[in-house]
């Protein structure tokens, strides 16, 4: 696949609604980030977390291993994901930003709740896109939802531990609307997923999972890009993922080892 393969009206789509299903665009990748997974299961970073009750099954989260994950890193530098997202949010380069794993095991009963990734950040701008790629089936009642032109609310919204508690509360951020309690008020955006399929989204997109009440698990790699309008942001406290001994300053762009700029690439650039 190639990036031409995106219609125009599919980006125009993600320009409008903040999330837009890409079917089958990364079929050819599934059997490298299953490999992945299953390493990162084996050999979990430091951040990862299991988010369960008493009696659950797990629900497995865990981000920032690409460049200790072959398989992970090969999906970066060698898939056509960086160019999807080029044109996706319409950026001339698009730097790696982190990865990021959701494995809702059958029968966990922990929902993701209503939030925007940005906020948890330390980045501004308007050109991002997560791609969230599918390892297994997703059928429509289980499938991640989206609040469709959350983006272009002008509002960043508290981010949220799943403990309840601020990530940061030195920011005077909003409140999120009661969006379960008055679903009818909004554009409920959601899509049924085989592996391979992903969904792109802005990170200001307000977006939410259920439970995995279902017989089989739920499990998904989401890899973050930065376009070329994004730059540094101090949250004045902590971000999630936390990148410790980063050199950057406000509003400074994402020009770090942390964040290799992936598209073009050198071949490109000087072909």
């Amino acid at each position: 696949m190639s990036d031409s393969m995106i219609e125009q009206s599919v980006v125009d789509q993600f320009q409008e609604d903040g999330a837009v299903l890409l079917k089958g665009v990364f079929a050819d990748w599934v059997k490298t980030l299953q490999a992945g997974l299953d390493r990162n299961l084996r050999e979990p970073s430091p951040t990862a977390r299991y988010h369960t009750g008493e009696g659950e099954t797990p629900f497995f989260n865990d981000y920032c291993n690409w460049d200790r994950i072959p398989e992970y890193r090969s999906f970066v530098f060698d898939s056509p994901a960086a160019a999807v997202a080029a044109q996706l949010t319409g950026s001339a380069q698009v730097r790696m930003f982190h990865e990021h794993v959701v494995l809702k095991e059958a029968g966990n009963a922990v929902k993701t709740p209503w939030h925007q990734d940005q906020p948890y950040y330390c980045v501004n701008g308007a050109k991002t896109c997560s791609l969230w790629i599918a390892l297994d089936h997703v059928t429509r009642d289980l499938a991640v939802e989206y609040i469709g032109g959350s983006h272009r609310w002008g509002k960043m919204y508290t981010p949220m531990f799943f403990s309840g508690k601020p990530v940061n509360d030195s920011q005077a951020w909003d409140d999120l609307p009661d969006i379960d309690g008055h679903r009818d008020d909004y554009r409920i955006l959601g899509w049924e997923t085989e592996p391979g399929d992903a969904i792109g989204f802005n990170f200001r997109t307000i977006h939410g999972a259920p439970a995995n009440n279902s017989t089989a698990r739920r499990a998904a790699i989401a890899f973050r890009w930065l376009g070329d309008d994004v730059t540094y942001a101090d949250r004045g406290g902590a971000t999630s993922p936390p990148f410790p001994g980063l050199m950057l300053k406000e509003d400074d762009i994402m020009d770090a080892p942390e964040f290799p700029l992936v598209w073009p690439n050198k071949e490109e650039k000087n072909a």
